[in-house]
Protein backbone atom coordinates (compact mmCIF):
# COMPACT_ATOMS: atom_id res chain seq x y z
CA UNK A 1 0.00 0.00 0.00
CA UNK A 2 1.30 3.30 -1.17
CA UNK A 3 1.33 6.27 1.56
CA UNK A 4 -0.07 9.34 1.01
CA UNK A 5 0.49 12.51 2.52
CA UNK A 6 -2.10 14.16 4.69
CA UNK A 7 -3.94 16.73 3.70
CA UNK A 8 -3.66 19.94 5.73
CA UNK A 9 -6.25 22.67 4.77
CA UNK A 10 -4.87 26.71 4.16
CA UNK A 11 -6.31 29.35 5.17
CA UNK A 12 -5.35 33.33 4.33
CA UNK A 13 -5.35 35.05 7.52
CA UNK A 14 -7.56 38.34 7.56
CA UNK A 15 -4.92 40.10 9.54
CA UNK A 16 -1.37 39.74 8.22
CA UNK A 17 -2.55 38.05 5.26
CA UNK A 18 -0.33 34.93 5.40
CA UNK A 19 -1.31 31.69 4.39
CA UNK A 20 -1.55 28.87 7.25
CA UNK A 21 -2.89 25.76 8.77
CA UNK A 22 -7.13 25.65 9.50
CA UNK A 23 -6.22 24.23 12.88
CA UNK A 24 -4.00 27.51 13.81
CA UNK A 25 -5.98 30.23 13.01
CA UNK A 26 -9.67 31.09 14.43
CA UNK A 27 -12.79 31.17 12.67
CA UNK A 28 -15.50 34.04 12.66
CA UNK A 29 -18.54 34.59 10.58
CA UNK A 30 -20.68 37.33 9.12
CA UNK A 31 -24.22 36.90 10.58
CA UNK A 32 -27.11 39.49 10.12
CA UNK A 33 -24.75 42.16 9.91
CA UNK A 34 -22.45 41.04 12.84
CA UNK A 35 -19.23 39.54 13.07
CA UNK A 36 -18.94 36.59 15.69
CA UNK A 37 -16.21 33.55 16.46
CA UNK A 38 -17.30 30.64 15.69
CA UNK A 39 -15.80 28.01 18.29
CA UNK A 40 -16.65 24.71 16.48
CA UNK A 41 -16.17 26.32 12.86
CA UNK A 42 -19.63 24.86 12.08
CA UNK A 43 -21.27 28.38 11.97
CA UNK A 44 -23.56 28.76 8.65
CA UNK A 45 -22.77 31.04 6.29
CA UNK A 46 -19.28 32.83 5.22
CA UNK A 47 -16.22 32.84 7.37
CA UNK A 48 -12.82 34.46 7.74
CA UNK A 49 -9.70 33.35 9.89
CA UNK A 50 -7.33 35.02 11.97
CA UNK A 51 -4.20 33.97 13.31
CA UNK A 52 -4.35 34.63 17.65
CA UNK A 53 -1.48 36.96 17.89
CA UNK A 54 -2.09 40.39 18.57
CA UNK A 55 -0.04 41.88 15.40
CA UNK A 56 -3.07 40.31 13.70
CA UNK A 57 -5.56 41.39 15.63
CA UNK A 58 -4.16 44.90 15.29
CA UNK A 59 -3.62 45.11 11.87
CA UNK A 60 -7.35 43.26 10.98
CA UNK A 61 -8.73 46.48 12.88
CA UNK A 62 -6.28 48.70 10.45
CA UNK A 63 -7.29 47.28 7.10
CA UNK A 64 -9.85 49.04 4.84
CA UNK A 65 -13.71 47.54 6.00
CA UNK A 66 -13.90 44.89 2.79
CA UNK A 67 -13.40 41.55 3.95
CA UNK A 68 -12.79 40.05 0.95
CA UNK A 69 -12.97 36.41 2.31
CA UNK A 70 -16.59 37.31 3.71
CA UNK A 71 -17.34 39.41 0.28
CA UNK A 72 -18.72 42.39 2.44
CA UNK A 73 -17.66 45.68 4.44
CA UNK A 74 -17.35 45.59 8.10
CA UNK A 75 -17.01 48.55 9.88
CA UNK A 76 -14.02 49.27 12.28
CA UNK A 77 -16.11 49.59 15.64
CA UNK A 78 -17.80 45.65 14.56
CA UNK A 79 -14.04 44.23 13.97
CA UNK A 80 -12.91 46.53 16.78
CA UNK A 81 -15.53 44.89 19.32
CA UNK A 82 -14.53 40.79 17.46
CA UNK A 83 -10.58 41.70 18.72
CA UNK A 84 -12.17 42.65 22.25
CA UNK A 85 -14.31 39.25 22.52
CA UNK A 86 -11.09 38.10 21.85
CA UNK A 87 -8.93 39.31 24.08
CA UNK A 88 -11.52 38.70 26.64
CA UNK A 89 -11.96 35.20 26.41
Amino acid sequence: MIDRPVHVPLRSCAGCRQRDAQLRLARFTLVAGRIAWDGDGRSPGRGAYLHRRRECFDAFVAHKPFVRSLRASVPASERSRLVAEQSVS
